[in-house]
C-alpha cells in the first residue's frame, strides 16, 4: 500500500547562490531546510556559506546577503557534511524543493566536489506539483511568491533560504490537501500522480 503522506517526512529545502548554475562556477551561500512529518517541523537546518568569491551586486540586490554576512561563515566543505547528517537523521524522507533541479543541482555539484555520496532520495517538486492540482484558469504563474499569495501563506518569500523553506512547507500542505481530490493518499500513489507531468524544465 505504501506509506501514508501523514507518515512521510518531507525535507523541504532551498538554496540562496552566488548565481544560476553549477556549472558556470557558481556557489552556494545559504542552506535552509525543515524536517516535517504529519504538519509538524521536526527539525531545522539553516547556515550561511562562504562561497569564497565576492557577490554579484544583482544577488545581494535579490536577496539582501552581503559579503560581509558571508566572510565569516563556514566553507562548503564543513555545512555540507553537517547537511547530510540532518537529512540522514530522518526515515521515511521524501527532499521537497520549490523548481528542484535548480536546488538538487548545486547540492549534486558540492556532493561531487567533496567526494561524498549523494543520498538517494525521492524528490517531489512543488512546480511540478502545483501545476498538477492547480488550474491556470486559478493562477497566473507558479511563482513562489505567486503561490503564497493564492494560498495566503502566514510566512512571505523573500529569497533567504529558511523563509523561503517555511513558505513552501504552507504550500506543499495545501498541495496535498488538495491530492485528497485524485486519490493520492500514499507516498506511492504521489509519486506515480507526479509522473502526469513529465520531468522537464518547466515554467513557473
Amino acid at each position: 500500500m505504501g506509506i501514508q503522506l501523514k507518515d512521510i517526512t518531507f525535507i523541504v529545502l532551498d538554496l540562496e547562490t552566488t548565481g544560476a548554475s553549477p556549472t558556470q562556477g557558481c556557489a552556494i551561500t545559504e542552506i535552509g531546510a525543515l524536517a516535517v512529518r504529519g504538519g509538524e517541523v521536526l527539525e531545522e537546518f539553516s547556515s550561511f556559506v562562504n562561497p569564497k568569491v565576492p557577490l554579484p551586486e544583482y544577488i545581494t540586490a535579490l536577496t539582501g546577503i552581503t559579503d560581509e554576512m558571508l566572510y565569516s561563515a563556514p566553507l562548503i566543505d564543513s555545512v555540507f557534511p553537517e547537511f547530510i547528517e540532518f537529512l540522514q537523521r530522518h526515515d521515511d524522507v521524501h527532499l521537497v524543493a520549490h523548481n528542484a533541479p535548480f536546488d538538487l543541482g548545486f547540492l549534486k555539484a558540492a556532493a561531487r566536489t567533496l567526494d561524498i555520496a549523494w543520498p538517494k532520495y525521492e524528490v517531489i517538486d512543488t512546480v511540478r506539483l502545483a501545476r498538477l492540482v492547480v488550474e491556470r484558469s486559478e493562477i497566473l504563474n507558479y511563482k513562489l511568491s505567486t503561490l503564497s499569495e493564492f494560498f495566503q501563506t502566514e510566512t512571505l518569500p523573500n529569497h533567504r533560504a529558511l523563509d523561503d523553506v517555511k513558505t513552501t512547507v504552507e504550500v506543499l500542505h495545501r498541495l496535498i490537501e488538495r491530492l485528497a481530490g485524485y486519490e493520492v493518499f500514499t507516498g506511492q500513489d504521489l509519486l506515480q500522480f507526479m509522473k502526469r507531468l513529465p520531468e522537464k524544465k518547466l515554467k513557473l
